[in-house]
């Protein structure tokens, strides 16, 4: 799959990395509860990539992953390290989620959707009307 198109990724401490090759099946922010408490952060940005358009480059064996229970397909994976957001397969098989954080590169894309909408965190702003700061203090 190596390529000037493939797209890389990796954990925080770099002990776990990845490939993919596009196109993206889906590129999306979830709001949803569950992906709100699984990152931490107001949403995910979770891009979505066919099995054979993913492949592990390096760490694979420092991965976990976290099936909920009593959900019928909400699933985690991170790096055993560091605790960083890793891409997991479906329980299904069928596909790929990418946490878009995890990115190296540029996808060369955007987000296209805000899931879940509906379930936003209530201290969430949208939008472009909140100060920005170039630097971190």
């Amino acid at each position: 799959m190596e390529s000037e198109s493939a797209i890389r990724g990796s954990c925080l401490c770099g002990e776990v990395a990845y490939e993919i090759s596009p196109p993206f099946e889906m590129f999306v922010n979830c709001h949803c509860s569950r992906c709100r408490k699984s990152s931490g952060a107001a949403f995910t940005t979770n891009a979505v990539v066919a099995p054979d358009a993913f492949r592990w480059t390096r760490g694979q064996d420092q991965t976990a992953r976290f099936d909920l229970p009593s959900a019928r397909s909400f699933a985690t994976a991170f790096c055993r390290t560091c605790g960083s957001p890793l891409p997991h397969f479906t329980r299904s098989g069928r596909q790929v989620i990418i946490p878009g954080g995890s990115f190296d590169d540029d996808p060369g894309v955007t987000a296209t959707l805000h899931e879940c909408w509906s379930s936003r965190a209530p201290w969430y702003r949208h939008g472009s009307d909140i100060p920005t700061d170039e630097d971190a203090p």
